[in-house]
């Protein structure tokens, strides 16, 4: 394989301590062994996989799922359970810019579309996610910040067609908001739930449709000989149709057509032992909203049904168990800074996992050019719970010949340009991340 990040970064390290992995076990998948002849060849079993496979499944398609280690391992595991509005990092002015109006009024309503997606499949499937939180909340954490949250709001309310409620720093006490902030406002689109439960429910339901599910298959090579044939270590594989969807996991080469295409970033998440009713009236941090804020190094947070706080952290170029420490430590000093009462509370549970990145700062789903029938998805911006589980069905549809049946955007249709450096292209992340460093940001 040829990854970006050292092999640290893939390996059993960064989630040794993953809260989520003590919440939910994936059942026993066997790997891959043999001669093994599919309709469709799915590599990674994450939301985007896991969603491509039971929609084909569905449809009466025969598809074979192979996963390196285990259903929901990587960023499907470890992100923060946010199912909300995202998937691009670019801004409005980008997208008007590189798509056009149009264009981009079309991303936002799929941006929408991504989260009723996930929403149906939790209700059809009764899937026990522990969902909770009515919409998303940003706080900002300057002046500044506020002051632009009214004209956020109505573009919002242009964009999405929801009525966005704004929170006066003044009322933020009242509305269980306690920390260094100075105004919120709350989306009513989205809500919060445990990732790995969520995967595994998807899991479950490819299965009992008829999808056929193989942990501890890497796939180690892909060739096209007319049909596609992929290798794992103890199979030979044949695939009429072939979709990737590995995201920050990818490796430059299976296929090759990936070189460059994404940039791994880290993510980091830290969560406490479960908060008494004293301890969170000390901090007047009572509210289960999924809330964030605007910082170059984003910090997303939420009090789970458990009374645990989570809080993630966006940033960190190196990975290694120094480095993990390290930035522990460092995700530690914001979280006491923002939340100063509990400074005391142990924080058990600290991880790590890779999103990924594309140079317009736009997702892709679609066709891979120049290899007839395979398809990819990737680059959800460290939101991909919601875009995720929608490119997945989407990629089903197309893998099946027939148009897309879930909102298409154009945007996301656009195939990812390549990061300049190659191998080296995370070495681009280096200057923003030392400025905003530096700003304190």
């Amino acid at each position: 394989m040829s990854r970006v990040f050292p092999a640290h970064a893939y390996g059993p390290g960064p989630r040794a301590a993953c809260f989520w992995a003590e919440t939910a076990h994936p059942p026993d998948h066997p790997p891959a062994e043999g001669e093994i002849a599919c309709d469709v060849a799915v590599i990674g079993a994450g939301f985007t996989g896991l969603s491509a496979a039971l929609h084909l499944a569905e449809a009466g398609a025969d598809v074979r799922v192979f996963e390196a280690e285990s259903v929901g391992w990587g960023a499907s595991g470890r992100n923060g359970g946010f199912c909300c509005l995202g998937g691009s990092a670019a801004s409005d002015a980008m997208l008007r810019r590189l798509h056009g109006e149009e264009a981009r009024r079309e991303w936002r309503q799929g941006e929408m579309a991504a989260v009723a997606t996930v929403r149906a499949l939790i209700d059809r499937y009764g899937i026990a996610a522990d969902t909770h939180s009515e919409g998303e909340t940003v706080l900002a954490h300057t002046p500044r910040a506020a002051a632009s949250l009214e004209a956020r709001a109505a573009q919002i309310e242009a964009d999405y067609g929801v009525t966005p409620t704004l929170i006066p720093g003044e009322a933020l006490a009242q509305a269980g908001m306690g920390g260094p902030f100075y105004g919120a406002l709350t989306t009513p689109v989205g809500f919060a739930l445990n990732p790995v439960r969520y995967a595994l429910g998807l899991a479950d339901a490819a299965g009992r449709a008829g999808a056929h599910l193989h942990a501890r298959s890497p796939v180690t090579a892909i060739r096209q000989e007319g049909r596609y044939r992929l290798a794992t270590p103890e199979a030979s594989i044949t695939a009429r149709r072939l979709i990737v969807a590995t995201g920050g996991y990818s490796s430059d080469d299976l296929p090759r057509w990936l070189r460059a295409r994404y940039l791994p970033t880290q993510s980091n998440v830290i969560v406490t032992r479960p908060l008494t009713e004293d301890e969170r009236a000390a901090q007047g941090w009572t509210t289960r909203q999924m809330c964030y804020d605007d910082r170059f190094f984003l910090h997303y947070f939420r009090l789970m049904p458990d009374n645990r706080m989570l809080f993630g952290m966006r940033g960190g170029l190196f990975s290694s168990p120094r480095f993990d420490a390290r930035m522990h430590r460092t995700i530690r000093r914001h979280f006491e800074a923002m939340l100063p009462a509990w400074r005391h509370v142990e924080t058990p549970h600290s991880w790590n996992g890779l999103l990924s990145l594309a140079p317009d700062l736009t997702p892709f789903a679609g066709p891979i050019p120049d290899m007839p029938g395979a398809f990819a998805a990737l680059s959800y911006h460290g939101n991909g719970v919601a875009m995720a589980s929608h490119s997945g069905a989407i990629l089903a549809d197309l893998a099946l010949g027939r148009a897309a049946r879930p909102l298409y955007p154009d945007i996301l249709r656009k195939p990812p340009r390549r990061w300049p450096l190659g191998r080296l292209r995370r070495a681009m992340m280096w200057p923003p991340y030392a400025l905003a460093t530096l700003r304190g940001d």
